[in-house]
């Protein structure tokens, strides 16, 4: 006998409109309320009817493509754009289904609410791009192995997750090489990404290896990927400085900007290879990666999981390169 939201209403003791709203995640419902339904849901095993319709349907591949957005707020970022075109034009080839959700979507829901909350819109697959140490429920997600995932940017192999990056380290150990290349540049400020992110510490291990090789004086500072975070940092420590390399270009371009407002000249590399750097004003040494290739590797990676293919680490290539204004309107 199948289980209705009249059963877990009458289970929980409140009205069928209040579960509904509980299973659509409105933000006016108490947790009290929210545990009684969760709690009826768990015990009846209930199961909501947009994902008994895709099971009976025998649907497939809908997948989520998942992206942090909300920490760029200074500027327009460019990076999760080109992740959404690579992962629906590949989605498209291979007749995958997908969508898109922001890290604030379900940044406030607990472990039980965020598979609730994929499985009500018969998602199988995930792509996340940009987790971090600090996204604990995400991570979680993850390891619980109720979906085939592909991290992008962030570590993680297991029977049902694969994970795709460049090799970051080693990219910003090559691009901040290169940068001081000949230069007598020794005292070195360095505008590091997110505390806690993945990426942001691969690339501070690369910093640090180059450092100790040819016995650099490194400041380090978190600039968050924040325009403003980094012009703010360039102004206050700067001046006693002889170059300035970043973790991202859009703190690059924060950089630069400080510079010219404060009248002075300091080299600056950043990382990542946007379009917008052209636009900055002067050539800057940057890492390249092909953000769309990246997404659509993504798509095609998850894709083989759900054939039954197991996890995997896939390393993709960088370039080394100079943007400059030309660059960007060729």
């Amino acid at each position: 006998m199948s289980v209705s939201i009249r059963d877990v209403a009458k289970q929980a003791g409140v009205a069928i409109s209040t579960v509904s709203k509980v299973l659509n995640h409105y933000p006016n419902v108490s947790e009290e309320t929210k545990g009684k339904v969760n709690a009826a849901i768990a015990e009846l095993g209930f199961v909501p009817n947009t994902i008994a319709s895709a099971l009976s349907s025998k649907r497939t591949g809908r997948t989520a493509l998942v992206l942090d957005v909300n920490r760029h707020v200074q500027t327009v970022d460019e990076i999760p754009m080109q992740y959404i075109i690579g992962a629906i034009n590949k989605a498209k080839e291979v007749g995958m289904d997908i969508i898109t959700v922001f890290f604030t979507m379900v940044a406030e829901m607990n472990f039980d609410e965020m598979v609730r909350y994929f499985q009500s819109q018969s998602i199988e697959g995930l792509i996340i791009c940009g987790l971090s140490k600090d996204d604990i429920m995400l991570r979680k997600l993850v390891e619980c192995g109720k979906f085939k995932s592909v991290l992008i940017d962030a570590p993680g192999v297991s029977e049902s997750t694969s994970c795709i990056h460049i090799d970051n380290a080693r990219a910003q150990y090559e691009v901040a090489k290169k940068f001081l290349d000949g230069k007598t540049y020794k005292k070195i400020l360095y505008l590091s990404g997110k505390k806690n992110g993945y990426v942001s510490e691969e690339r501070l291990n690369g910093m640090n290896r180059l450092a100790q090789e040819q016995g650099l004086d490194v400041l380090v500072r978190t600039g968050n990927f924040s325009e403003l975070a980094a012009r703010k940092l360039t102004m206050q420590y700067a001046g006693s400085k002889d170059a300035i390399i970043c973790a991202s270009d859009l703190m690059a371009i924060g950089a630069m900007k400080a510079l010219i407002d404060m009248d002075i000249y300091r080299p600056v590399c950043g990382f990542d290879g946007v379009s917008l750097m052209g636009y900055a004003g002067k050539q800057m040494h940057t890492v390249k990666q092909d953000f769309q290739k990246i997404a659509a590797s993504a798509v095609e990676e998850l894709s083989r999981l759900m054939q039954g293919g197991s996890g995997q680490d896939i390393v993709t290539p960088h370039k080394l390169i100079r943007i400059k204004y030309l660059d960007v309107i060729s």
